[in-house]
């Protein structure tokens, strides 16, 4: 692959697919399971225990594709795919990437916004 400035959207593509591929393997998807019945439905235990996990599996596989093993790599990464979510096959890998430390949101139509 080119180096990361030069990388194209099919390539992201890939490496978001590899991500997701990663994250609900046999090595993976136990341990992200537990971590997720740890948290359960408390955002922030989310953040400390589930997030991070998600965030060490992207790592090895974004330095596969010449980002940085580290949190400027990630970033970089993470950078490239907000700019390439209007490719709708980017931003449904990244929704689904997201879906395993991001809880569905519900918004009731019920809420009483009356003061």
């Amino acid at each position: 692959m080119a180096s990361p400035q030069n990388v194209t959207v099919d390539q992201i593509r890939k490496i978001l697919t590899e991500v997701l591929e990663a994250l609900e393997s046999v090595d993976y998807a136990p341990k992200l399971d537990e971590a997720k019945e740890a948290a359960g439905n408390e955002m922030l235990k989310m953040m400390q225990i589930v997030f991070p996990m998600v965030v060490q599996i992207e790592m090895e596989t974004i330095k596969r594709h010449g980002f940085t093993n580290s949190r400027e790599g990630i970033v970089q990464f993470t950078q490239l795919v907000r700019e390439m979510e209007s490719d709708s096959e980017v931003a449904r890998l990244h929704s689904r990437i997201r879906s395993h430390y991001l809880p569905p949101v519900s918004i009731s139509s019920n809420v009483d916004t009356s003061l």
